[in-house]
């Protein structure tokens, strides 16, 4: 089951990514979905399944918008470790 929902954007707004509605619609969830991940709202699988795409997929788009992969810091993670 799914929702449509529509939002008006002027028709220039296409021209900046140089693309279709259709195309721009899928970069602007991607974008949501990647930015949504990075700020801690949701998790990879459910940003991927946001954006429509594969869990894979959601991965490389995060490099291409420079977003780690990772949610813990360097940090973070080594206080996880277990001091011996």
């Amino acid at each position: 089951m799914s929702t449509q929902i529509t939002i008006d954007l002027p028709d220039d707004a296409f021209s900046v990514l140089r693309s279709s509605p259709e195309h721009f619609v899928k970069e602007m969830r991607l974008a949501a979905a990647a930015k949504w991940y990075e700020i801690g709202l949701v998790s990879q699988s459910k940003a991927a399944e946001l954006a429509g795409v594969s869990r894979e997929n959601f991965l490389e788009a995060l490099s291409r918008f420079h977003v780690s992969p990772f949610q813990e810091t360097p940090e973070e993670l080594s206080e996880e470790l277990p001091r011996e």
